[in-house]
């Protein structure tokens, strides 16, 4: 119970937009995760939603009133006060036909005069057909929504209506949600929500594996869940992210292309490629510095003496080194990752410092795991190095929150 005269405390105002695709039916548990995690949703369905998923759905789930026109509780003005009163505006599924009605302007029902009076941040979740989704109408409005601080997130590559298989499916409702519950926390903070909207970047995860035989590798701990919290801060900051997962078990992002690899040298070959047209580039992912000379075909057995098996190994390529040295575009910045313990030769800064003049890259985020800290774990905290001498510590919190602390680093670095 709040105290005697407190205030209550304001719960964000959602809109959640449904536009007429059979995906509809995904926004029902979008919208349970939002009300669940004490957000105020307003659903607004398009005319053509309804065919989909009815008004007393929406009704029953969100707790209040469905509308669909301008002339419904006139004298409450709708069409303004629904978007003006928006802490974020989410359409999901975002279809071709909304985009197109969006990005000219149009404001023939009350979802899209909502979308003309919102001045909060708005995410658009597209759901449809590969091909309308590759058309070049349908690019053209993606990229004007975009110019304009809209959040156009990538849709999801699998089954499509009937057998169809591509691109063009909505992502999973809970990667929406983690998406737009991050955007949110970022509006009303220190500097635009959208400072990496258009901006190119690349976000390495996981660990890489090496293997002995068919069944044995070599690995690490690291589970990927950093590389992820940054892959989606950058996202909900508008930058149109490729994520490299190096055996993450975990579900993949919404709004970004994803690449799935699990040796070092398929790593160091994405990373490359994938870094020439980026504006920046972080190196979350731990790659093995070693790999076996040589993999054996069959399953490698037990001796019968009890002797230990020979193992000769050779050192993997240096990838953050070679992305820093051997930059396509000079002006980008490259953020690696150090996980130190420290030794007889130096403090865990000690060794970072070493390091980031070593590799070359212009910032490196430093992390203490000794004793198997932070491997697995929700929470993080980090020393972040400047390679012009600059230092910002990083309190324990959440790895989304050390995310965003990254990101506010290489933001104004970019040029």
């Amino acid at each position: 119970m709040s105290p005697e005269g407190a205030r209550p405390v304001a719960r964000p105002q959602v809109v959640l937009g449904v536009s007429g695709g059979i995906a509809a039916y995904k926004a029902c548990e979008l919208l349970r995760r939002f009300t669940e995690s004490g957000h105020d949703v307003t659903v607004v369905p398009t005319e053509s939603a309804l065919r989909f998923v009815g008004a007393p759905t929406w009704a029953a789930l969100s707790g209040r009133p469905v509308a669909t026109e301008v002339w419904d509780g006139v004298h409450e003005v709708p069409h303004v006060r629904i978007g003006q009163a928006a802490d974020l505006v989410v359409i999901a599924p975002a279809t071709a036909d909304l985009m197109a009605k969006a990005a000219h302007g149009q404001a023939d029902d009350l979802l899209t005069n909502t979308l003309l009076t919102a001045r909060c941040p708005v995410v658009f979740a597209p759901a449809m057909h590969t091909e309308m989704w590759e058309h070049p109408a349908t690019r053209d409005n993606v990229a004007t929504l975009r110019r304009r601080g809209a959040i156009v997130i990538e849709p999801a590559e699998g089954r499509l209506t009937g057998k169809d298989t591509g691109k063009g499916r909505l992502p999973e409702p809970g990667e929406i949600f983690e998406l737009a519950r991050d955007v949110l926390t970022r509006t009303g903070a220190d500097g635009p929500v959208d400072d990496l909207a258009g901006r190119q970047v690349v976000v390495s995860a996981g660990g890489t594996r090496e293997y002995l035989d068919p069944v044995r590798f070599l690995g690490n701990r690291s589970s990927g869940l950093q590389g992820v919290a940054l892959a989606r801060a950058a996202a909900a900051r508008g930058a149109e992210v490729t994520l490299i997962a190096a055996n993450v078990a975990l579900p993949d992002p919404a709004g970004m292309k994803v690449v799935r690899v699990e040796t070092t040298a398929e790593l160091r070959d994405a990373v490359v490629s994938a870094a020439a047209g980026a504006d920046a580039v972080v190196m979350a992912a731990a790659p093995a510095d070693f790999r076996p000379a040589s993999v054996s075909e069959a399953k490698i057995k037990k001796a019968a003496d009890g002797s230990a098996a020979p193992l000769e190994l050779v050192q993997n390529p240096d990838i953050l080194h070679e992305i820093s040295t051997q930059r396509v575009r000079p002006d980008s910045v490259v953020v690696g990752f150090a996980a130190e313990t420290g030794d007889a030769t130096g403090s865990v800064l000690d060794l970072a410092r070493a390091k980031l003049a070593r590799k070359g890259c212009d910032l490196l985020v430093v992390n203490d795991v000794s004793g198997g800290a932070v491997f697995g774990q929700p929470d993080n905290e980090a020393v972040i190095l400047a390679a012009d001498g600059g230092m910002v510590d990083v309190p324990r919190g959440s790895k989304a929150a050390l995310a965003h602390a990254i990101w506010d680093q290489v933001a104004p670095r970019l040029t």
